[in-house]
Parts: structure tokens; sequence; C-alpha cells
């Protein structure tokens, strides 16, 4: 991979790309292989890139499909990665998920649907409901109730797991 696409194109995009490979993965070695596949597919598929979306919605996009491919292979036994270590730029941005909130929050996703998953994700970056609606390929009118559903399960689950009977907002 080129070091100026990557210094570019890829490494301001780097936390999008880290908290969806975290939401899909359930290891450090399965979430370097997932991060480094989704850069090889950003870098593979750069010129297909329509200029009528932003850029960091298509990052969001390469990402989803290459976790959601990932995800579909090694569930049928075809997907097997050789780990390379991650550049330190990238290692340094894994710190910023060492709060306990943010590891009971993303432990819930990660019992979320894929597709519910996806929604949350964007929706915790505040992108628009039209936004996430392109992203995953859906209706924009669905979108906010299914938000609301995902945000119930999540308070459920975390309220179970912690035995508390607080709200996410």
């Amino acid at each position: 991979m080129g070091s100026d696409f990557y210094q570019q194109s890829i490494l301001p995009y780097a936390g999008i790309i880290i908290k969806i490979c975290r939401a899909y993965t359930h290891s450090q070695e399965d979430f370097d292989d997932y991060y480094q596949e989704v850069c090889l597919q950003i870098l593979r598929s750069k010129d297909s890139f329509n200029a009528g979306s932003q850029w960091s919605t298509w990052v969001y996009k390469v990402a989803l499909n290459v976790c959601l491919t990932n995800l579909k292979q090694r569930k049928q036994g075809e997907k097997h990665f050789v780990s390379d270590a991650l550049p330190d730029e990238v290692q340094d941005d894994l710190k910023a998920f060492n709060s306990d909130d943010i590891n009971v929050l993303y432990n819930a996703i990660k019992h979320l649907s894929e597709i519910d998953r996806a929604v949350i994700l964007l929706y915790l970056e505040e992108k628009s409901y039209s936004e996430i609606a392109e992203i995953i390929g859906a209706n924009t009118n669905g979108i906010g109730v299914r938000i609301t559903r995902i945000k119930e399960r999540l308070n459920k689950f975390i309220n179970a797991q912690e035995g508390t009977h607080e709200q996410i907002n």
C-alpha cells in the first residue's frame, strides 16, 4: 500500500475503520486481520469512489462490506488470514477503547444482528438517517424506528449485564 495514500486517505479515517472492525470481531488477531483487509479493499477500490458522496461515507461502506463478507466467509470456513503487525498509528488509536463504559457498550453491540450493529455504529457517529440508509442500502423511512428499537435492546442487555435500570440516551 502506498504510504502517501495510507497517510492521506486511510489514516484520517482509521477511527471509523477501528470502530467497525471492533464491532465485528472478538479477538485482537481477528481485529488486526479485518483492519488490514479493509485498508487493502479501500486501496483496491479507490477508483470506484463516487465523488457524489463523502469519502468518509464510502469508507464506512467499504469497511462494513469487508467485515460482513469476512464474517460470512469465516462462518463457512472459507477465510484464513495471515496477520502482520498493525501500523503504530493504529495501535495508538486502539488505546481510545480502554474505557470500561465503551467496552460495555461494544460488548452489547456485538450481540446485535450484523446489520443492526452497522446501524447503531453509524448512529453513534452522528450520521444522518439518509447517510445510514445509503451506507447499509436501506430505506431512510425506517431508520429512525430501527434505531429506537436497537437502543431499547441495548438498554435491556446492558441493564441485565449490570443489574441496573439506567437508560442509554
